[in-house]
């Protein structure tokens, strides 16, 4: 009752007809090293692309405990909270929920807060690793959604994912086997997936909730982010995309069902959890978050045929 409630009052405020709005947000910072870059010039380039392509503020979820291999970051932490882009918390070392004790994980995130709410551009939104909620474990879910409640923390949930992390890895995995990369190629895979997964999740979210949302994009800082965010940003533009703040994102009515849906597993993005509940038809979820098929069409387009095992 209070889901159905919760969702007629999403669909009750509605943006203007055919409007589509996004925020941009990025995971695992400070991110090791990927494919292409130093993994110290990354950062920069990210933030300078986003000012080049006119995103004023996307949200970086901040793993603190990676600061012990890469002091650097904290430098670069920074630099995104100068841009005008804010932090939150992804958790201290990136636990999966399903696999770690509730009481556990609970002081992981306390730690990275204790470190992250003295920093200028800190909100009170926590990411869960791996977007696990605990899975078909309903005591450790709602251990941690009262944990985060107690803290004021609210969950920054994704509504749009394409995977990227699987192409960064991939991308590693055929430079140290030595394959040659298309560059164009991924660029373009890359920013297709994310295109596709934004208009996949925005049709779904519309079934679901009659309305399209304030739609929140999960990335990572990696070394594609830095490469071809502008590329991404002009495509969804292109689309008929406004990008948004993650302050404006975050502000949705559908952001508080983050906390009180129910669904034989909790993980993965918002939209999906929100479709299940309501009843909605597989798949729920984009055609490439199957990493065995984003294989295949890397090997494809990327690399020009199978890999070489």
């Amino acid at each position: 009752m209070l889901l159905a409630f919760a969702l007629a009052a999403c669909a009750a405020v509605q943006p203007s007809s055919g409007e589509k709005r996004i925020a941009l947000t990025f995971d695992d910072i400070p991110r090791d090293a990927g494919a292409f870059l130093d993994r110290g010039e990354r950062p920069a380039m990210l933030r300078a692309a986003l000012r080049e392509a006119g995103v004023e503020q996307a949200a970086f979820f901040i793993n603190p405990a990676s600061l012990n291999r890469h002091p650097d970051g904290v430098t670069q932490i920074l630099a995104y909270a100068a841009d005008g882009h804010v932090l939150a918390n992804h958790s201290n070392t990136h636990p999966a929920l399903s696999q770690t004790p509730a009481a556990d994980y609970i002081a992981d995130i306390d730690a990275a807060e204790a470190w992250l709410s003295q920093l200028e551009g800190h909100r009170p939104w926590f990411r869960y690793p791996y977007l696990d909620e605990g899975r078909n474990d309903v005591a450790k879910r709602d251990a941690v959604r009262a944990a985060l409640a107690e803290r004021g923390l609210v969950n920054g949930y994704v509504t749009v994912d394409a995977s990227d992390w699987f192409y960064e890895q991939a991308a590693i995995d055929a430079t140290a086997a030595g394959q040659a990369i298309d560059r164009e190629a991924l660029r373009d895979l890359y920013v297709e997936s994310h295109v596709e997964a934004a208009e996949f999740y925005d049709a779904l979210a519309q079934q679901a909730l009659g309305r399209s949302p304030a739609h929140v994009m999960l990335l990572h800082e990696t070394d594609l982010a830095a490469l071809y965010i502008g590329d991404l940003v002009a495509a969804l533009r292109a689309n008929g995309w406004t990008i948004i703040s993650a302050d404006e994102a975050f502000a949705d009515p559908i952001a508080p069902l983050a906390a009180t849906y129910d669904t034989p597993s909790a993980q993965g993005t918002l939209t999906e959890q929100i479709a299940w509940q309501r009843d909605l038809p597989a798949p729920r979820w984009y055609a490439r978050n199957n990493t065995d098929f984003a294989q295949t069409e890397f090997d494809r387009r990327v690399l020009g045929g199978a890999r070489q095992d």
